[in-house]
């Protein structure tokens, strides 16, 4: 059996402490935060607010050109947030070393375009799929436990 949580929420960016507050209580079960959207569909906004609410008080910009940034909050919590957009397949992944980074003990991957290493994510993962009209923002979770079979 594979538990699935799945959840839709419009917001705006008034509201997108919603969504932060919804995702900070999936890092109980999840340790990849995966986030899929057109450019400009609010990728990074959203992590930057949750990056904040998870303790971390330096500025967060997008790992655009060095495809990694890392955090670490006061209680020792580490996040790495990639940006895989220029990342064209697992093999390149891996080459960069990047992939020692997935499951590490206390902290989490916070992945835009993770497209190219999906096959890499297996477990404990929170998939998150936004879009965007105007100033509505419409985010699509699923949130799986174990392996996707």
């Amino acid at each position: 059996m594979n538990p699935m949580n799945e959840k839709e929420m419009v917001y705006s960016l008034d509201t997108i402490d919603l969504v932060v507050h919804y995702l900070r209580g999936q890092m109980a079960n999840s340790a990849i935060f995966t986030f899929t959207g057109e450019l400009g569909a609010g990728k990074t906004t959203l992590i930057k607010a949750f990056l904040k609410e998870c303790g971390i008080t330096q500025s967060v910009t997008s790992p655009t050109f060095t495809y990694v940034n890392i955090y670490e909050n006061q209680q020792g919590q580490i996040f790495y947030h990639f940006d895989l957009y220029r990342i064209k397949s697992v093999d390149e992944f891996i080459a960069a070393g990047f992939n020692e980074y997935l499951y590490q003990p206390n902290s989490w991957c916070l992945i835009e375009w993770p497209a190219a290493i999906v096959e890499l994510i297996e477990e404990k993962a929170c998939h998150c799929i936004l879009d965007y009209e105007d100033d509505k923002r419409k985010i699509y979770i699923t949130s799986n436990i174990q392996r996707i079979i």
